[in-house]
């Protein structure tokens, strides 16, 4: 076939963000939305933390990899513009499902949605694909990450950490004295140690497309030079499911691969009791900083006029997002454009997206509410005594691809 990109030596290194799963985990947030949608810290889109750590990072190809609910991504996406990545030859690139061959198509498993990738990036001319989510807190410059990567001449190198919640939620590694990467096991009944992959991985791709035909062949129980093909010559890959249960160990037994130490702030946000936590800890200083020196959040805004504070309100340790009205008392919370909290109202350790009215006499304690969410007034709700239980208030939505068309309400207990 043609090539339909350019050949251009510069585009050796691609950043291929897997922003297509559900989020079941996350849900009731992620049922009328994609993850990578969901509004974080009053202003941003959980995609503008690995965006802004990309275009920080001086890489100029990006690739989004969308299969749920895609809409509301794209529109904040807006063709990469916010983030200076609309360009013709290098810029934001996304990538839906597609019929026509084989290998593209409804994925099933994020390892499955990484070998559909593999031709597109065996034309384009990359060398290297840095494979992320979009569902991580963090800050880090890649540079250094790819230049080990290259000095090392290892096929994968994983970006890990020491993780303080339970480890196996994650993938756990081992390594040597020396950094390599001696064990992994994904998601662990009994972990060895806290250190985690981060879900950053550098491959090299020559080898990404060899091990991706090998397991191929391997789950097909056939020889390797006799594997199914589609039209093109690409092979089946549906059955590599997850990436940590296939394509991760596979490089792992090859002896290959290196880890880089992220020693900074790293939180998976991907139940909403972390996403809560994840909040607490903006707020409180210890998370991610939202007002790094030379690393900002970058984010599509919605144009909004400046917060207004009237004289009856109390705020304290909270973020107060442009286009709120705050007239009541505002304690450990944040609330995002359009939200009104009247006179008499208060809120309490939550989180309000947007567009949600706190009406007079209402108690918010432990709530997040969703773009539009409808609060009884006069009434209390979530815990005034415990934190360990959030309420998720969210509207029935008519559009299921849009934050703001709205019906009704439904609650969601944690």
């Amino acid at each position: 076939m043609a090539d339909p990109f350019p050949n251009d030596p510069e585009g050796r290194t691609v950043a291929l963000v897997l922003a297509g799963g559900r989020g079941s985990r996350l849900a009731p947030l992620t049922d009328a939305r994609s993850k990578p949608a969901t509004p974080l810290a009053g202003q941003y889109r959980l995609i503008d933390v690995v965006l802004s750590n990309l275009v920080h990072s001086g890489l100029e190809d990006v690739w989004i990899v969308e299969q749920y609910r895609p809409f509301t991504l794209n529109q904040h996406l807006a063709g990469g513009r916010p983030w200076d990545l609309d360009g013709t030859r290098h810029g934001l690139r996304l990538l839906p499902p597609a019929q026509g061959r084989t290998e593209e198509g409804f994925a099933e498993g994020n390892g499955h949605a990484l070998a559909q990738q593999v031709p597109l990036l065996r034309e384009f001319g990359a060398d290297t694909v840095v494979v992320l989510s979009a569902d991580h807190l963090y800050q880090l410059d890649l540079r250094p990450v790819l230049e080990g990567h290259r000095a090392s001449g290892a096929e994968l190198t994983m970006v890990t950490t020491v993780t303080d919640e339970d480890p196996s939620r994650f993938g756990v590694v081992q390594v040597d004295d020396d950094g390599a990467v001696t064990g992994y096991d994904y998601k662990p009944e009994d972990p060895e140690g806290s250190l985690v992959a981060t879900e950053i991985f550098v491959f090299d791709v020559d080898v990404l497309e060899d091990v991706v035909q090998e397991l191929v062949a391997r789950e097909e129980g056939r020889p390797e030079d006799d594997e199914e093909t589609d039209d093109d010559g690409d092979p089946v890959a549906s059955s590599l499911g997850d990436y940590g249960e296939t394509i991760i160990p596979a490089f792992v037994e090859r002896g290959s691969v290196r880890e880089h130490r992220l020693e900074g702030y790293w939180r998976d946000i991907g139940t909403l009791d972390a996403f809560h936590r994840a909040h607490r800890e903006i707020l409180d200083g210890t998370g991610l900083r939202l007002d790094s020196p030379g690393w900002p959040l970058l984010t599509n805004p919605r144009p909004a006029p400046p917060a207004r504070i009237e004289q009856t309100a109390r705020i304290s340790g909270s973020l107060v997002g442009a286009g709120t009205h705050v007239a009541g008392e505002v304690e450990d919370s944040v609330l995002g454009p359009g939200v009104v909290v009247e006179e008499g109202a208060r809120v309490r350790n939550s989180i309000l997206f947007g567009d949600v009215t706190v009406p007079s006499g209402a108690l918010l304690d432990t709530v997040i509410a969703d773009v539009g969410a409808v609060i009884p007034e006069g009434e209390t709700v979530g815990s005034t005594e415990s934190a360990e239980d959030i309420v998720v208030l969210v509207p029935d939505v008519t559009d299921p691809d849009a934050d703001d068309e709205t019906t009704g309400q439904g609650v969601h207990h944690d």
